[in-house]
């Protein structure tokens, strides 16, 4: 199972701390649910976490090793990165756009290598893409287009899957297929961090919570023990109820902090 280990990250833009010595050992097996409000630093810390972007400062290693040392084509092999706002530029077939996810050096045209059909068609149904299979990419809804770039992230069974907000833009019944689909990643010894807004979702499916507030990292651990009113109250603002636990687990909005 993969080890990720950020070490005092920090990185700023335009003189703001967009994350501040940000430090966690995270393990396979686990899945990681990054809360926090908009601009907390939670898609930045995902792209340091990917390699996308260098931190200004501190150092992030995979399996003990410099992020920065590895080769791109080993990370990519390694790691699948789900990004907020998905984008098809080219009119490139679904299924071709899923293959894209095999190996970052798969060719975008002509026919595909052989032997790769079963695992495609399989990630293709598995995200409820099959009528779609032929569809140019650009022609997408939101919605269908977020569950090509999963199957996209997920087909080359990576060990590390980090997304940024996986279920925005899915209806109830898709985005709960995709944090079902995240849990069984982690059942299986994969390590998944994902932003998520919906809490009730996280509360319900998610092993850990990671929690920021203004580029600091305020809350790490187990989702039972981290997902508090109190906590809620510091990152978001508001004044909540959280009831039950597990799969009955669930996060009730009450009214902002301010409010008496």
């Amino acid at each position: 199972m993969s080890r990720l280990t950020a070490s005092h990250v920090a990185l700023k833009r335009s003189g703001r701390a967009i994350l501040d010595d940000v430090s966690f050992v995270l393990e396979g097996g686990s899945f990681v649910a990054l809360v926090g409000a908009n601009g907390s630093g939670k898609s930045t810390l995902l792209s340091v976490l990917s390699g996308l972007i260098k931190a200004d400062a501190g150092e992030v290693r995979l399996d003990g090793a410099p992020l920065a040392s590895l080769e791109r084509r080993d990370l990519a092999r390694r790691r699948a990165y789900l990004p907020q706002t998905p984008r098809a530029e080219w009119p490139i077939a679904v299924e071709r756009l899923v293959a894209l996810g095999l190996t970052p050096h798969l060719p975008t045209f002509g026919e595909l290598p052989g032997g790769w059909e079963p695992r495609l068609t399989e990630a293709i149904a598995a995200c409820d893409l099959s009528d779609h299979r032929f569809q140019p990419a650009t022609t997408l809804s939101g919605g269908e287009l977020a569950r090509a770039m999963l199957a996209r992230a997920l087909i080359g069974e990576p060990q590390i899957v980090l997304a940024d907000e996986p279920t925005s833009g899915l209806d109830p019944r898709h985005a709960l297929d995709t944090v079902g689909r995240l849990k069984a990643l982690a059942s299986q010894g994969k390590l998944v961090v994902a932003a998520l807004h919906d809490l009730t979702l996280a509360a319900r499916y998610a092993t850990h919570l990671m929690a920021l507030h203004t580029g600091r990292l305020v809350a790490f651990g187990p989702i039972g023990e981290t997902l508090t009113p109190e906590l809620l109250r510091h990152v978001f603002e508001v004044e909540a109820r959280i009831q039950g636990a597990g799969e009955n687990a669930f996060v009730d909005y009450l009214r902002p902090a301010t409010q008496s």
